[in-house]
């Protein structure tokens, strides 16, 4: 087994581990943490799941599919409402709102209800270990918070050791085909594609997800493109009609799990080891067409 292969296999395992563990092995919470946390984004959930607070974890939005658990916990509204009755009758001591998802107003609104909400960033790779000790700080479980963060951060850091100095590849990430999104350099994708080595075409924009041309990605030219698998469909029979552009010639065309790579979560471990293979194979089919 390779290094990263063993990073990430221990990652899951432990990650696993800490999920199934139940209120009883719980050590007893200090006075002031929270003891009924509710969520406003289904990758908060998955990360106050990933810190080891499942216990605490009394609702959910909408699409909180993961872990299976998840499904079982009264909704409570959805990326832009919250049903405030529904809200009233669990009587949380911790909201978790996502900085950059939740409407402010939403936030504003609940916290002058009387509600304590924390807003949690996750814009980049960085960011996530961050939330999951935080998380771990307001619900009394430091120290599996904190080791879950632990190991995310080494197997991302094995990863980029093992790829980040391989030959770049010119990437095109499709976020949507129509309308045509793509992201930058700060987004947390934008991360997982230079850590594999990867050189995103429109790194340079200003916006986190921007809106692009089909000229601009011909025009840019791109060595391999990816796009995640949530429609079902191939995304990039459209693409077929320049077949000039490099990822077409190389046949360079990745399709990465969506439920790994949409949400910022500690399943980007197994999105950012996806994506760093099939970089691999970009670079093996570039140099059979050269």
């Amino acid at each position: 087994m390779t290094r990263v292969a063993a990073v990430v296999a221990t990652f899951a395992i432990s990650l696993a581990n800490i999920v199934a563990c139940t209120e009883a092995e719980q050590p007893a919470a200090p006075d002031g943490t929270a003891q009924r946390v509710v969520t406003l984004a289904p990758h908060l959930t998955e990360l106050v799941f990933a810190s080891g607070a499942a216990d605490k974890l009394v609702g959910v939005s909408a699409y909180s599919d993961y872990p299976a658990e998840a499904t079982a916990l009264p909704v409570v509204g959805d990326a832009f409402t919250v049903d405030q009755e529904q809200l009233a009758l669990l009587t949380p001591d911790l909201v978790l709102a996502w900085q950059s998802g939740t409407p402010a107003h939403v936030i504003d609104e609940l916290r002058n209800a009387g509600y304590r909400v924390e807003a949690i960033r996750t814009r980049g790779l960085v960011d996530i270990a961050t939330a999951l000790r935080h998380i771990g700080s307001m619900t009394g479980g430091e120290e599996r918070a904190n080791e879950t963060a632990d190991r995310f951060n080494d197997a991302l850091a094995a990863l980029r050791e093992q790829y980040a100095a391989r030959e770049p590849v010119r990437v095109f990430y499709q976020v949507s085909g129509r309308p045509l999104y793509t992201i930058n350099a700060e987004h947390y994708i934008g991360e997982i594609v230079e850590l594999c080595g990867g050189r995103n075409i429109f790194a340079d924009l200003g916006d986190l997800a921007p809106s692009v041309t089909v000229e601009a990605v011909v025009d840019r030219n791109p060595e391999a493109m990816f796009a995640g698998n949530a429609d079902g469909e191939s995304p990039f029979a459209e693409w077929k009609r320049w077949p000039h552009v490099l990822a077409n010639r190389y046949g360079n065309h990745f399709v990465v799990n969506s439920d790994d790579i949409a949400r910022p979560s500690t399943r980007l471990v197994a999105a950012a080891t996806s994506v760093c293979e099939q970089l691999q194979l970009a670079r093996l089919n570039r140099a059979t067409e050269r």
